[in-house]
């Protein structure tokens, strides 16, 4: 019930709109479950002429129209009725065409909410929480898990409300008319309850793991459409196809399960209900033999009997639903209640640009597990102006220590601080305004060369677009491209060389002109022109800013201000290239391996 509460919570902000449709549906179910009641002037007066008769006084208005019927003449019914009928039809439909409009409306902004919500809170993470989830997972609970709520929103509610009120009314008609009989509908409907109850409470269950293998499904779609390249070469294209159609083999056998349960609602419904019919029957039969109730009534009666079935049928279909939605509630929810363990403060102040000097206390830092210590007793201390390189074995933290400076991630002990300012007393906007990062790993966009070099920059003009990628050396390229800076390069850059995408990247860093420059191993994996190319870029990039800088190849850190020299997660040398050659072994094992020949 709780977390049917939180379903529900999502509707809140459009309560107005759903309090409406909310009345609509009474409205429209109180014309729909009356309208059997029309058959009593036709059975009884028009077309047999009888008068109608009741076991029991009905409540003071009904007796009323029961008199006037009996005491009109069939003839003047005959004609009155068919404007009582057009207008029964007439306000039925409008009512159910402004509930459903209504419920539509509600559920298209829930669901737009709801993406929204999962989106912003997404971008809000840290970047542990992404290290820890796949790709495929989140996009699943932005896509699938919204629908989920959309059904239950759109149409599960909408039956669970308006099948409740016409089992309501069908139940207020055949208690008003014979409540002797009504106690047949009392005691053998809710025996429906106990089998809905339980195939629901399945197939939530199923739903969930459904959910989880659909993620699995988009995981798997994700790696290998942007694999394809490693897929192709290493013609393993039969191996990911097999694990694809044993994963979508997995999804089938659910949703079959589901299907099956779902199905079995109707028979169960329809079985049950035929079974109070016939007790109906039989038990009223008699008196209507015996003259002692009117066909009309009877018929009344019965109808509203038999039409409960229906509404008992699509509650069972919207608690299947609502327990699907549930499902895919709890995992849209562990993502909204997540929060980031690297938060703004509040009231954070706005920093300068860097005057003096950066200083990187961190004592010990950890992803999550004390028992994995990425780095410790780092202390150390960057002037404005200076190349710091950082050098080291892979995994020894260089990238994560580069990565407490934009603060992307906080020391579990000990602090950092631009010219003694606290980071964790900045806000995230002043201090990454001032650092820009060009990585190994190029991210670009598929839009257009001009909008890749602008990203977090948009009101800057054309021409210092033209400037940034004339400094990047990107010139070259980009001119030869069909329609220059408004060629859209593909997924990923797809369209682009290593090289190219480097130049774009630093054409990006270059526009945002920011005084602090991080670069993590921006050459490593570029051939020998491209290498120079963006060597050159770089050159240019670097005049006049403080540059931290992570580099597998030596020779492109030897004018380096500063070396530092990291060895599981601790500074074991400190100097320039040359002090260090002399007193730091690992870095002249390192030096050595790569100019050994």
């Amino acid at each position: 019930m709780r977390n049917y509460l939180k379903l529900l919570d999502f509707v809140k902000d459009h309560k107005v709109l759903f309090g409406f449709a909310i009345v609509m549906m009474l409205i429209s179910s109180l014309f729909e479950g009356s309208t059997i009641s029309l058959a009593l002037p036709l059975m009884d007066r028009i077309f047999t002429d009888k008068t109608i008769v009741t076991p029991n006084e009905l409540p003071g208005f009904l007796e009323g129209v029961k008199d006037y019927l009996n005491n009109t003449p069939r003839k003047e019914l005959f004609w009155i009725f068919p404007w009582i009928w057009i207008t029964w039809v007439l306000g039925k439909h409008v009512s159910i065409y402004f509930y459903q409009i209504s419920m539509n409306a509600v559920s298209q902004r829930v669901v737009r909410d709801v993406r929204f919500k999962l989106y912003n809170k997404i971008q809000s993470l840290s970047l542990d929480y992404f290290s820890k989830k796949r790709t495929g997972e989140l996009i699943s609970r932005i896509t699938a898990d919204v629908l989920m709520i959309e059904n239950a929103v759109s149409y599960a509610t909408t039956d669970l409300i308006r099948q409740s009120f016409l089992i309501l009314i069908y139940l207020s008609i055949s208690i008003t008319l014979y409540p002797k009989g009504a106690l047949v509908v009392l005691l053998v409907f809710p025996l429906l309850g106990y089998p809905i109850s339980r195939l629901g409470k399945r197939l939530k269950k199923i739903a969930k793991v459904y959910q989880e293998k659909l993620a699995d499904i988009t995981t798997h779609l994700i790696e290998t459409i942007s694999g394809v390249f490693l897929i192709k070469a290493s013609n393993t294209e039969k191996y990911e196809v097999d694990r694809f159609q044993k994963d979508n083999q997995n999804l089938y056998g659910l949703k079959m399960s589901e299907i099956r349960r779902l199905i079995l609602i109707a028979p169960l419904t329809e079985i049950v209900g035929t079974i109070c019919g016939i007790c109906v029957y039989l038990y009223l039969g008699k008196p209507v033999l015996d003259e002692e109730l009117s066909a009309g009534v009877f018929m009344v009666f019965f109808i509203s009997i038999m039409q409960i079935i229906s509404p008992f049928k699509k509650l069972g279909n919207a608690n299947a639903l609502i327990q699907k939605a549930l499902a895919a509630n709890t995992r849209i929810y562990d993502v909204l209640d997540k929060e980031a363990t690297v938060k703004e403060k509040q009231g954070a102040q706005d920093i300068g640009e860097m005057k003096d000097n950066i200083t990187i206390d961190c004592r010990q830092f950890h992803y999550g597990n004390a028992d994995e210590i990425i780095l410790k007793d780092i202390n150390l201390e960057i002037k404005k102006g200076e190349l710091v390189a950082l050098v080291g074995p892979t995994g020894t933290g260089k990238t994560t220590l580069i990565n407490l400076i934009p603060r992307f991630y906080d020391p579990v002990k000990g602090h950092v601080t631009i010219d003694g300012v606290d980071l964790r007393d900045v806000s995230f906007a002043s201090l990454r305004k001032q650092i820009g990062i060009v990585s190994q790993d190029t991210i670009l966009f598929n839009d257009t060369v001009k909008n890749n070099i602008l990203y977090g920059q948009f009101d800057l003009s054309d021409a210092k677009v033209q400037d940034a990628a004339n400094k990047a050396f990107a010139r070259q390229f980009i001119d030869k491209m069909p329609q220059k800076y408004d060629t859209v390069i593909g997924d990923r850059g797809f369209r682009l060389s290593g090289g190219e995408k480097q130049r774009l990247a630093i054409a990006r860093a270059i526009l945002k002109n920011a005084p602090i420059l991080i670069l993590d191993e921006a050459t490593s994996a570029l051939d020998s022109e491209s290498e120079r190319y963006v060597q050159e870029a770089l050159d240019e990039l670097m005049k006049g800013r403080t540059v931290i800088a992570i580099a597998h190849r030596l020779s492109t850190i030897k004018k380096a201000d500063k070396i530092v020299v990291l060895d599981q997660g601790s500074i074991v040398g400190l100097g320039r290239h040359e002090d260090l050659l002399e007193n730091c072994d690992l870095y002249k094992r390192l030096h050595d391996m790569q100019f050994q020949t």
